[in-house]
Formats: structure tokens, C-alpha cells, sequence
């Protein structure tokens, strides 16, 4: 049986480079995208491979159930969920639909995407989800001066991406199953310039050393990759620090709080 891999927001940047990557392995595909020319043209590309095209909008229930449909019962070897949306705006100026447009692709797609997909791995006793998120995630702490934009909804969307899939290796692992968080930093594709942006000044990673990160690190066995940071134990000592507040909980009342 050949490996099959799903991989959303195929039609360009770190899903394209990621469809790429595993085609040239011969690993079939199901890509999924918005824009269907962007998919055909990466089908012909590699002949020799499986390739499913689904044109599907995953910010929407209806897109999300195309997927799902399309895949079926296929035995899904990898799932890279990876459709992302920006819309970096001050929360007051975010509409409504640009709001929900950030939850569903990056919050509920990737949720409903795994749990319709997780069962036949888990069966099987193998498999392997990676969940893109971004070192943003962590920005929470950080003031509008120190990282320079508008990013509440965004970046609370790529913090449940590292709880989820922190989570659910923990879950899951045991029957098999390994899921990755992926965490680029900025990245040169055209994921910026769709918002607005213009970041050719900024020093950029490539998506191709995206995708050799993350595949090195299901290699090695992280569940966390970070391809720009070159101190593995920073991770680790944020992930250190989230289990000693999470084990520091007590059922009094803590004394700052008592008049």
C-alpha cells in the first residue's frame, strides 16, 4: 500500500513546497485549496504520483465536509493541516466574517479534519499529523511596540493550534499516531502580500527549509518543531514552565487574592 498524504492549502507556500516535497518521494496526494488552476498545475507536475485535487474554501462547514467526503475511507497516511488566513487587524477593526473566516480555517478545519481522519490511523496503529501554526503563538505577553502589529484573533487561533496538537500526541501517540506542531516564523510565500503586506525587507525563511524542518523533525521524533530557533531547550522550557503553573494549582485561595 503506497502512502497517501492530505495537505490543505496546497495551491501555494509551505502546503505547495509540502505537496512537492512528498510527491517527488511518491507518496500520493489529495491536495486542497481554494484555487483550482494553482491545484491542476501542481498535479501535472508530477505524473508518476496519485493526485486528488479538492477545491474546497475550509473556512466555511460546507468546505470542511468536501474534504471529508472526498477522503472517505482512503487510508491516510500524513495530514498536514496548513490552509491559513492572516486578516491582522486591531480587534475592534476585524469584521465579523474576517473573524469567523480566521476560526473556521485555522480552529475548526484542522479540528474536524483530524477527528474525521484520526480514526483510520489510530486502526491502523500508524500515522502522522502535522498541525502549521506559528512562533506568534507565543506572542501573547508581548505589547503592539514589540512585535509591531495587530494579531489577537490570529495569534489565539495558532495558540490552540499548540494545545491541540500537544494534547492530542499525548493521546494518541500510544496507539501510534504522532502529531507535530510546526512553528515558522515569518516566511517568504505569498501569505502576507494577500493581506496587504509588504514584507520584502524583512528577512524571511524559505518554505522549502519550512518543510525540511518539519520533516526532519518527524525524523527525530519531536512533537514541536521550530525551524528558526536554534535552541531546541527554549521550547522545552516554555513547555516546562506551562506544566509547573498547570501542577501549581490548589484548591485555597492564593494569598495576593485575601484582603
Amino acid at each position: 500500500m503506497s502512502a497517501l498524504a492530505v495537505v490543505t492549502g496546497a495551491s501555494s507556500g509551505i502546503g505547495r513546497e509540502y505537496a512537492r516535497r512528498l510527491a517527488s518521494q511518491g507518496t500520493d496526494l489529495i491536495v486542497v485549496g481554494r484555487r483550482q488552476e494553482r491545484l491542476d498545475e501542481l498535479a501535472t507536475e508530477f505524473p508518476d504520483v496519485q493526485v486528488q485535487i479538492v477545491v474546497a474554501d475550509l473556512s466555511t462547514q460546507a468546505g470542511i465536509q468536501d474534504v471529508i467526503k472526498a477522503v472517505g475511507d482512503q487510508a491516510v497516511t500524513l495530514l498536514v493541516n496548513n490552509a491559513g488566513v492572516a486578516h491582522y487587524k486591531a480587534f475592534l477593526d476585524l469584521a465579523e466574517e474576517q473573524a469567523a473566516e480566521l476560526v473556521g480555517v485555522k480552529v475548526l478545519a484542522p479540528t474536524l479534519l483530524t477527528r474525521a481522519i484520526a480514526p483510520g490511523m489510530v486502526a491502523r496503529g500508524t500515522g502522522q499529523i502535522v498541525n502549521v501554526a506559528g512562533m506568534i503563538a507565543f506572542s501573547g505577553p508581548a505589547t503592539l511596540d514589540q512585535v509591531g502589529l495587530h494579531r489577537s484573533v490570529y495569534a489565539s487561533t495558532l495558540a490552540y493550534t499548540v494545545a491541540l496538537s500537544q494534547t492530542l500526541h499525548a493521546e494518541l501517540a500510544p496507539s501510534g499516531v504522532a502529531v507535530q506542531v510546526l512553528l515558522p516564523g515569518v516566511v517568504a510565500t505569498e501569505f502576507h502580500k494577500r493581506q496587504g503586506m509588504d514584507l520584502s525587507a524583512v528577512p524571511r525563511m524559505s518554505a522549502a527549509d519550512v518543510v525540511t524542518a518539519s520533516l526532519r523533525g518527524i525524523e527525530i521524533g519531536e512533537s514541536a518543531t521550530a525551524p528558526g530557533v536554534e535552541q531546541a531547550d527554549l521550547l522545552e522550557n516554555v513547555f516546562t514552565a506551562d506544566l509547573a503553573a498547570f501542577g501549581a494549582q490548589s484548591p485555597e485561595l492564593a494569598i495576593r487574592y485575601r484582603s
